[in-house]
């Protein structure tokens, strides 16, 4: 149940029978209406733009809309009282008792609660992560990864038909690079001496095992072979290993993709050449000479006829080369074909989450989109900013197990999975986060991570207490969703209620936005009115949570926690963070 959107319907069939009365113009959108929690609690429990988004449609006062409303909605059994603000916002309170019946409806639902149809079963493809397989994930992919993830966790709990991708670049040159850094390890393997790692190559002794493992299948085989020989064997060989220890690190973090993607399969199968020639049949692509880029001219500039997509169409900055110079095609004609394989599998609502530095790349991808879908695909492209490593507020030098970078594993093993991942959920995706290695284990409101999971194993703590306290009580759902929550009348019990009322909403928004750092700030603002409230019955022992000489008042203050506690573990659950009964 989700207070808000009932409200809602109830408002829009307020509006409807005054359109049928005669009183408002038939035909009203009301698409943009809005019910939301005011940011001032003084001014109500809801608030409605309903009368200010009718004004223009109606040609009529927005308060003399709202007038008409207000009228409607004081008869409505939840309602307490409503009132009119400014030019015609409506505020509203609801009864105390509609307040308190939710934390019944939230032991009912159990981890159901706040799960949302919203998404009606739309397929929709998140891809995230898609590291080059070139070595060990690093803390730069860490955040996208955890990003993704918990994304895709958040819009399947919203009703959405969620497929996670990992896109493997395995056609680029970056992959002869690896199997040419493997084969000298293989050789290393078989006791020859390699010296210095050549420059451009991949230095991480990440690669000696591989190089072991390749010369215990293959033995000498390749060791006084050609380049061109061993080339393809290695470079398969390599690239598998790499994913292997991609996978693994990514199991590490708790996350685990639907589909493994090979870039490789649309240069053998002819998935570009298909997707190049549907842009054809559309005429949206012709040859032509671009224009230089702005500013210093690339070295590898040269003023000539090329394949060009008619990108600008399309809301693009400049029409986009899809082959080079030597006829192979271009990066971005591989990426063209890969969202249009996307599409053929039926996704016409995508995701990608992209490192920050390809914000140049995002606007050709989704103009190539509109192209292929006429304009029915959509593209989100989340862009992920960089972690700052600190302790003490300091940068922070870990010693590298990869050789030339911090690896996922370096930090996972510093602190765990569970504060990785909250953590790196503590920031919108576009902004700077800071990872401070102390601040993230200490045990203070400072640190997100502790105070939430501290919120949870604290209300278990409590119900071990108070079971303590009364012998055989019954602290099972059903017997706390019985429980009389009448009594509950102090005001921040109330305002706790109302804020476990909002989490069906929330995570309806935050699906809707794609922002899934949402539900970190909600649950760090739960869990600090929870704590709130436990200190204010250290200062007042009438609004302890158990109270031995009343038992009924314990009940429910113990249903709230405990509805309070299916929050917290639902939204951690989202987040990809184990929530634990003791700390």
């Amino acid at each position: 149940m989700n207070i808000y959107k009932d409200l809602q319907k109830k408002i829009k069939l307020i509006v409807e029978d005054l359109c049928t009365a005669g009183d408002l113009p038939q035909g009203l959108d009301l698409t943009h209406m809005t019910l939301e929690s005011p940011r001032d609690p003084s001014h109500g429990d809801m608030a409605t733009n309903v009368a200010m988004i009718l004004t223009k449609q109606a040609k009529m006062n927005p308060r003399q809309i709202a007038e008409m409303v207000v009228a409607k909605m004081e008869k409505l059994e939840e309602v307490a009282s409503v009132s009119i603000a400014g030019p015609g916002f409506i505020n509203l309170n609801l009864k105390p008792e509609v307040v308190l019946a939710q934390v019944g409806v939230i032991l009912g639902a159990g981890h159901d609660y706040g799960r949302s149809e919203t998404g009606e079963d739309e397929k929709i493809n998140v891809e995230y992560v898609s590291a080059n397989p070139t070595g060990p994930m690093h803390v730069g992919h860490c955040r996208g990864a955890i990003f993704g993830d918990a994304l895709a966790s958040l819009l399947d709990f919203a009703g959405f038909d969620v497929t996670k991708e990992y896109y493997i670049n395995d056609a680029g040159a970056q992959i002869d690079v690896l199997a040419q850094s493997l084969y000298l390890r293989y050789k290393e393997a078989l006791g020859h001496d390699i010296g210095e790692i050549p420059q451009g190559l991949y230095p991480g002794d990440y690669l000696v095992e591989p190089g072991r493992a390749l010369a215990e299948r293959d033995g000498e085989k390749w060791l006084n072979a050609a380049e061109e020989e061993w080339l393809p064997a290695v470079r398969k060989f390599a690239t598998d290993k790499m994913m292997e220890m991609i996978r693994e690190d990514l199991a590490v973090l708790g996350i685990h993709h639907d589909v493994f993607f090979s870039e490789k399969t649309l240069h053998e199968n002819g998935g570009i050449e298909e997707a190049v020639e549907e842009l054809r049949k559309k005429g949206l692509i012709y040859e032509g000479i671009l224009e230089p880029p702005k500013g210093k001219l690339p070295d590898d500039w040269e003023e000539r006829p090329q394949l060009l997509f008619k990108a600008t169409q399309f809301g693009d900055d400049i029409d986009r080369p899809l082959q080079k110079s030597d006829g192979t095609w271009t990066y971005f004609a591989a990426d063209v074909a890969y969202h249009h394989n996307k599409v053929d599998r039926g996704f016409y609502n995508m995701i990608d989450v992209w490192g920050a530095d390809h914000g140049g790349y995002v606007k050709r991808v989704q103009a190539a989109i509109k192209a292929i879908t006429d304009g029915k695909g959509e593209l989100d492209v989340r862009l992920c900013q960089l972690v700052n490593l600190l302790k003490d507020g300091q940068p922070y030098k870990m010693s590298k197990r990869a050789g030339t970078f911090v690896t996922l594993r370096d930090v996972v093993d510093e602190v765990g999975k569970d504060v990785v991942r909250f953590i790196m959920l503590t920031r919108k995706n576009d902004a700077a986060l800071d990872f401070d290695f102390a601040k993230v284990t200490e045990q203070s409101k400072d640190n997100p991570v502790f105070y939430v999971q501290y919120a949870h194993a604290r209300v278990h703590s409590v119900l071990r207490k108070a079971c303590e306290a009364f012998e055989g009580l019954d602290v099972s759902t059903e017997a706390l969703a019985g429980a009389d929550l009448s009594v509950l009348s102090d005001e921040a019990e109330q305002s706790l209620v109302k804020t476990m009322a909002g989490w069906p909403r929330l995570v309806e928004s935050a699906a809707l936005a794609h922002e899934p750092h949402r539900i970190s700030f909600y649950l760090y603002d739960l869990a600090s009115e929870f704590h709130a409230l436990w200190n204010k019955g250290n200062d007042n022992p009438g609004l302890k949570f158990i109270l031995e000489d009343n038992k009924e008042l314990t009940l429910a203050r113990l249903a709230m926690i405990s509805a309070l506690a299916n929050i917290v573990a639902t939204g951690l659950n989202i987040l990809g963070v184990q929530p634990l009964t003791e700390m």
